[in-house]
């Protein structure tokens, strides 16, 4: 993959290479988020945006694997690519001690799976317990599909898939 020395600044203010064409794109944004994981000393593979979730995804290089209960994606959206399996249930958001077990029915060890959730501590905790249950590219998708909440308590305002204007499908 060729890389121009060039870039702009992203959010953060730091520096990213550009990929010298749109077919390595989604390595790129791989690289990065590794590389990024490996600084942090993150327990799973790395983290991307909503944007790069959605590139990969579309490109057929990932699955994207929603980790809400099922009444937040009945009642609140999804994305439609995406594949239920959910990390907790209930209101009380109790642990589902088959995640496991539903991803490997689901998924294969080998493939790039992008854990999303509502504002994106959820997919971390799933991408950890994936990476120890040999997934071994297991992301997390930062700000998930709402996004944190605002100041005055709302979500879907500051950031998130949803926020961000990305496909998303209501039952």
């Amino acid at each position: 993959m060729a890389i121009e020395t060039v870039s702009p600044l992203n959010r953060s203010g730091v520096f990213l290479p550009i990929p010298a064409s749109a077919e390595d794109a989604p390595l790129a944004v791989l690289q990065r988020a590794r590389e990024r994981a490996t600084a942090r000393g993150l327990g799973y593979a790395g983290d991307v945006t909503p944007e790069e979730a959605l590139m990969l995804v579309s490109a057929g290089l990932a699955r994207l694997i929603d980790v809400r209960t099922p009444e937040e994606r009945k009642f609140v959206g999804y994305p439609p690519q995406s594949v239920h399996i959910a990390w907790a249930t209930g209101t009380s958001f109790t642990r589902n001690p088959r995640f496991l077990r539903e991803l490997e029915a689901k998924a294969r060890k080998d493939e790039i799976l992008l854990m999303v959730c509502r504002s994106g501590s959820r997919s971390v905790a799933a991408a950890e317990a994936a990476t120890k249950g040999q997934f071994a590219q297991a992301f997390s998708v930062l700000e998930g599909f709402e996004g944190e909440l605002s100041a005055d308590g709302h979500r879907n305002s500051s950031g998130g898939w949803k926020f961000r204007g990305l496909p998303w499908t209501q039952d």
